[in-house]
């Protein structure tokens, strides 16, 4: 039976298209095959197991141009899970991939056979050592585990500018380096120790004192092997020097043979040979680092010179001065960043030319500084810049400097043609002819027809380079593929440098490993990878390929999709943030299912196969709260658009009632109230079963995305009277928002006074008193049905708030304060498409704040703090992060506590207004691991500022979360 109000799936199918020849055959439709999926979960259990056809295809997609749909994907939670699937699969010859987080560039991440999910429950570090060392496992995030150092003055030394979005295990197994670490700081020199499993299930922990001696029992023919392949190395002394001047720069092409040097004992070489062996050795499920120190002393300059030539001479004096990063961009890269911010207008004048250097200084001491400071300043006086060049110590501004550098190679691939592909290669030239290798780059882009973009490490000699073919035909391919053999001849064959500096092999340079280190190393390589993994179960021709032509097949091409959403490029930068990444899909997954809509014909099961798995998995789990805008540096908010395909679904009889809503907020406001004093009641009698029921019973009729469900911590409801205050005098307009019009105290709580209580008695207290209109019953941010894509709902509340506020303000004279963040973010910002010109206008011309803006700057200042509280913890909601309002509330609670916490783990709590009354489970999944970091530490106070965000992360935490504003008060009684 069709539940009451439910979507239409139907309604967002594609319009009328041209299918392409990349589309999923139409098998997938039904999922992974039946006798397999049996199998696997039979293993595993079922919630380890994904397989239905939405699984496979989300699945297929990472950051590289590269394509291929597993049979099947598991989610394996133990080692003992890890050791059932190798075994499963050399019993039935199926290949694993591992993957991490998926941020891989040249389809490491990538396989038809069995696809091991290595991020979903691998995430975890423990700082040892005094931050000396950093444990951690594979699925942390790079940034997560800075943060866990930063308290001790430490950082890992790999420094890849995916740190937001490149988990640990992708980092050591396709050795990554990035803009500091160089040769030196990379995982390969700076790994004490790692815990790994072969495909034949031998398990080593390198740190265990017998370990070299379990090594050689359990493995005595791979002991033997490495052996042999050192001794043969060795007694080439001509290939000895080669190995150790390759590795002399960046490389990461093929496996790290220098390990067989570097190494004494098999187990020495073969914890060596696990960095950069991109998951076809073995799995890691642990490794500890050696740290290196975050000196917090730094000078920052971006430079800009007339031509390569120029920027590339100004490299070797600033390393020698010390600096720690020099990071080049060409003309195209600059004009990529163009508007963002932190970038000058006047850039825009240079010529086609220019080249822009970042340069950093980083040093331990202020004394230091000085010192780097005057070597900085005489190295400028040398240079021939086109503008006056300075060294910052804002950290501020460097901090925008870096934000445009890590973020070229998305905003590079935002500016792309749709329909085109991302490819982007990375390729190291020894540093004394960067400039020249650097030129001869850009002339055989243009030479080739393509529009390319050459930045990167020059302090290393390390270029990445991008260009944007298309793969819709097969002249199209044929172009590439001319082009990258002619680059691979001009990196190695004039050059003699590295195919592959820092990104790993993968494959679209798998097949020309042996171009770069000759028959003789390359079938050392070979006989590495059948004594390592004998049955070839582990990423089949992810480093290496004896098909000369395999850097051609499974690309992929890029369907044109709705505009909201075109420009990505898939590179997951949003997906360590988003609130479903462990329930359905992200941001990532929902553009690529999209896309794959799009490469189908007209009636393909495919697409059924999807728009039904759709609805759940992206639509309604999409918390729609915008964390992936932040996070992408294109700013692609892809919750946009699943509300857009809510707006679609929706029937004109839903779009009636909704509004009908609107008109009548006053009294929806009163009647949920009245339900939740009806809960309170039944809760205290018959523990909250009359209400469970009933809800339950409910969901069975109406859709689950309208009827909420029950949860056990429903608050009481919010008092009915507001605090009298008046409007003479007032320094600003209070507007207390209808969720805290609505929910009062959590259950069990017992409050002094209500939030707007609280908000008045402060203001008064700082000679800033608020006034709380009389009519404000029925205004609401429109939220609510934004949220919902209720576009008529939405209109109308939006402008009535607007005229509203702008009555109460005086027209503007008074400031407009808002005590709940989203809601506060809801009428600066997500109204202003839905206005009128006149109300838009009428916007404009107020000043609208959040509580959190008004406690800090406005009463802060004029209060003093007289009683500290203990320790304690805040959540900064989702809001706070698009409002840049994070940073004040932290500090409010460090001035009113004794010890104020961010949690690492700290993402949106995906409560979502009220999607987490109606899917309770996004907001366990969002939390999941948040609440494991903070479960075993005290706190005193609990702090937010969003009422239904408290809601939330009450249900998840078991603690009573409220807004700042009540600690604020209690402190400065």
């Amino acid at each position: 039976m069709k539940k009451l109000l439910s979507p239409d799936p139907a309604k967002i199918e594609p319009l009328p298209h041209e299918p392409t020849h990349d589309r999923a055959p139409d098998s997938i439709a039904e999922g992974t095959p039946q006798w397999l999926k049996k199998d696997l979960i039979g293993l595993l259990g079922e919630e380890q197991v994904l397989y239905k056809a939405l699984d496979l295809i989300r699945y297929a997609t990472d950051a590289s141009p590269y394509r291929m749909i597993p049979k099947v994907v598991v989610t394996p939670a133990t080692e003992e899970q890890v050791l059932a699937i190798f075994n499963y699969s050399r019993e039935k010859q199926i290949p694993v991939t591992i993957r991490a987080s998926g941020s891989s560039l040249s389809g490491q991440a990538q396989g038809d056979g069995i696809l091991l999910d290595a991020r979903k429950h691998w995430a975890g570090a423990t700082v040892e050592a005094a931050g000396k060392q950093l444990r951690v496992r594979p699925g942390t995030i790079m940034f997560r585990a800075n943060l866990a150092l930063r308290p001790y003055g430490y950082r890992l030394g790999p420094d890849p500018a995916s740190g937001s979005v490149a988990s640990i295990g992708g980092v050591v197994a396709n050795n990554s380096s990035g803009m500091c670490c160089g040769t030196a700081q990379n995982s390969y020199k700076t790994i004490s120790s790692l815990s790994f499993m072969l495909p034949s299930g031998t398990r080593i922990n390198t740190a265990d004192p017998d370990a070299e001696a379990q090594f050689l029992r359990a493995e005595p023919a791979l002991c033997e092997g490495l052996r042999e392949i050192k001794a043969e190395i060795e007694a080439d002394t001509a290939l000895s020097a080669r190995i150790v001047k390759k590795f002399s720069i960046k490389n990461t092409t093929g496996y790290h043979m220098g390990a067989f040097l570097d190494g004494k004992t098999p187990l020495e070489i073969f914890r060596r040979l696990m960095v950069g062996s991109e998951g076809t050795l073995g799995f890691i499920s642990e490794v500890v680092f050696d740290t290196v120190p975050d000196d917090p002393h730094r000078l920052t300059a971006f430079l800009i010179f007339p031509d390569m030539y120029s920027a590339c001479a100004a490299v070797a004096p600033f390393i020698k001065a010390g600096a720690m990063a020099v990071e080049l961009s060409d003309r195209a890269s600059l004009h990529a960043v163009e508007g963002k911010p932190g970038v000058p207008d006047r850039w825009k004048a240079f010529d086609s030319n220019a080249t822009g250097l970042l340069v950093e200084f980083r040093v331990a001491t202020p004394e230091l500084l000085l010192i780097a400071e005057k070597a900085a300043n005489d190295i400028l006086l040398t240079l021939p810049l086109l503008e006056t060049g300075s060294f910052t110590k804002d950290p501020k501004l460097a901090a925008q400097f870096w934000t445009v550098r890590n973020g070229l190679l998305p905003s590079v691939g935002g500016t792309r043609p749709s329909g085109t592909s991302l490819i982007l290669e990375d390729v190291c030239f020894p540093p004394e002819r960067l400039a020249e290798g650097a030129v001869d780059l850009q002339q055989l882009i243009a030479r080739h027809g393509y529009k390319g973009y050459v930045f990167g490490h020059a302090s290393a000699g390390n270029l990445h380079f991008l260009v944007t073919p298309s793969f819709n035909s097969a002249e199209e391919l044929q172009r590439f593929d001319t082009f990258l053999r002619d680059v691979i001849e001009l990196v190695v064959g004039k050059y003699d440098g590295s195919l592959k500096a820092e990104h790993g092999t993968g494959r679209n340079i798998a097949p020309f490993v042996e171009h770069e280190w000759g028959p003789k190393l390359t079938g050392l390589m070979w006989k590495l990878k059948r004594l390592a993994d004998p049955d070839g179960i582990l990423g089949p021709g992810v480093l290496l390929s004896n098909d000369p032509e395999s850097h051609l097949q499974h690309l992929h091409t890029i369907p044109t999709v709705e505009n909201e959403v075109d420009r990505c490029i898939e590179c997951g930068y949003c997906e360590p943030v988003c609130p479903s990444r462990n329930l359905s899909t992200t941001p990532r997954q929902r553009i690529a299912l999209r896309r794959e809509m799009l490469r189908q014909p007209k009636g393909s099961p495919v697409t059924a196969a999807l728009l039904q798995e759709y609805e759940y998995s992206a639509i309604e789990t999409c918390a729609g709260d915008g964390s992936c805008e932040i996070a992408c540096p294109l700013d692609i908010n892809t919750g946009i658009l699943m509300k857009e395909f809510r707006s679609m679904e929706h029937t004109r009889k839903a779009e009636q009632i909704a509004l009908k809503l609107a008109k009548n907020w006053g009294t929806v406001e009163k009647v949920m109230r009245g339900a939740l004093s009806l809960n309170a009641a039944t809760q205290t009698i018959l523990s909250g079963l009359p209400a469970k029921g009933l809800t339950a019973l409910a969901r069975t009729v109406v859709s689950e995305d309208l009827m909420p469900a029950w949860i056990p911590n429903i608050p009481h409801p919010a008092k009915t009277k507001l605090p009298a205050t008046g409007k003479a005098g007032a320094a600003a307009v209070y507007f207390t928002a209808c969720v805290n019009r609505i929910f009062g105290a959590s259950r069990g709580e017992k409050q002094e006074m209500t939030l707007a209580e609280a908000m008045v008695t402060l203001s008064d207290r700082a000679g800033l008193p608020v006034w709380i209109p009389e009519d404000l019953s029925g205004n609401c941010c429109a939220t609510v049905w934004h949220s919902k894509g209720y576009v008529e709902g939405n209109t109308y509340m939006a402008n009535q708030v607007v005229e509203s506020m702008w009555r109460w303000s005086d027209e503007g004279r008074l400031p407009v304060v808002c005590d709940a963040s989203s809601c506060t973010f809801g009428i600066t910002s997500e109204i202003l498409h839905y206005l009128t010109p006149e109300n838009l206008e009428k916007h404009k011309k107020m000043t609208l704040l959040d509580s959190i803006a008004w406690a800090h700057d406005h009463l802060l200042p004029r209060l003093q703090i007289k009683k500290k509280t203990g320790a304690t913890v805040i959540h900064a909601v989702c809001s706070t992060q698009h409002l840049n309002l994070a940073g004040k509330l932290l500090t409010i609670a460090q001035k009113v506590s004794e010890t104020a916490y961010n949690p690492i783990h700290s993402t949106c709590c995906a409560f979502a207004g009220d999607r987490g009354f109606l899917h309770p489970e996004l907001t366990h999944d969002a939390t999941q691991e948040v609440v494991a970091e903070i479960k075993d530490k005290h706190f005193d106070q609990y702090i937010s500022s969003n009422r239904t965000c408290e809601i939330g992360m009450n249900l998840a935490t078991g603690q009573d979360y409220k807004s700042v504003i009540f600690l604020l008060e209690e402190a400065t009684r």
